[in-house]
């Protein structure tokens, strides 16, 4: 069994669906690792489909990693948000790249994702981003497929429909006017820029100071920014880039990664901004 060559062809789809099964680039790419070691030892004759047998494994492995972070997730300081990922190169031909863009990475389609079971998180993913039949379904996850079948729906009903995000040169521009404005403390522009009911999410995990609830409304999301902005070190800067498909930004502080925001844009005005700041969940993004 040429394991290389598996993993190659594979990994991209294992990493779709870990990403989005977990919230977690870092636990995705363990557990991706931890599969390919375990397949190693695995005597290949009985493998029919090894898509799908590579698939059970991840999916598996990805439900008993999130039963087992349950207990810390309910315990968890202030907002969880998914760590972010940067997928800058919206128009690269890679594969992996294009099967993780295949449908919506956003930080709220993701969030979605954390609502549903485990299960439910599964069996949804195996259909709606990976293709699979319900047969395929039901002997990956333990179920019937007719009960896979109500399950997907179920899920697919609480989720509701994806959505094609593109970055167009309005967006990105605002997205400029946006970030040029908090490095400037211009408060005014910033409001300007903001929905009336935008929403701003922090997610420091406890161990940076952030807001341990969402804040709701331009007015408060500007009056938050006016009372941390003065705060910020001298040498913070930022660049521009892509958030989970949708524009954002680094921000640096002596050129430690310090945040990573995306924002999300409704009818020409910035509707949700997600700023992760909790150290763990950056250290796979460098300055």
């Amino acid at each position: 069994m040429d394991t290389e060559m598996l993993y190659t062809t594979h990994r991209p789809l294992l990493f779709s669906l870990a990403y989005r099964m977990l919230g977690s680039v870092q636990d995705a790419e363990d557990i991706i690792q931890d599969t390919f070691i375990a397949l190693n030892g695995t005597e290949a004759e009985h493998i029919q489909n090894i898509k799908a047998y590579l698939s059970k494994m991840v999916t598996n492995r990805c439900i008993d990693r999130l039963k087992s972070a349950r207990k810390k997730r309910e315990q968890y300081v202030g907002e969880w948000l998914p760590e972010p990922l940067l997928t800058e190169n919206t128009q690269s031909e890679d594969p992996a790249h294009q099967m993780f863009l295949k449908e919506s990475v956003s930080m709220a389609y993701l969030l979605l994702l954390q609502q549903l079971s485990e299960t439910e998180r599964a069996v949804f993913l195996l259909k709606e981003v990976l293709q699979y039949n319900y047969e395929d379904i039901a002997e990956m996850v333990g179920k019937s497929s007719t009960n896979c079948r109500q399950i997907f729906h179920r899920a697919k009903k609480s989720i509701g429909p994806s959505e094609e995000k593109k970055i167009t040169k309005k967006g990105a521009s605002l997205t400029e006017q946006f970030f040029r404005a908090l490095t400037y403390g211009d408060t005014d522009t910033l409001l300007s820029l903001l929905s009336v009911d935008a929403t701003l999410v922090t997610d420091g995990g406890g161990k940076i100071k952030a807001a341990i609830f969402p804040i709701l409304g331009a007015d408060r999301i500007s009056r938050f920014y006016q009372s941390i902005l003065p705060k910020l070190p001298k040498d913070v800067s930022y660049t521009l880039t892509t958030v989970n498909s949708e524009p954002g930004m680094i921000l640096t502080v002596g050129g430690r990664v310090y945040a990573v925001m995306s924002l999300h844009i409704e009818n020409n005005r910035i509707q949700n901004i997600y700023s992760v700041m909790n150290p763990d969940k950056l250290t796979h993004i460098s300055a």
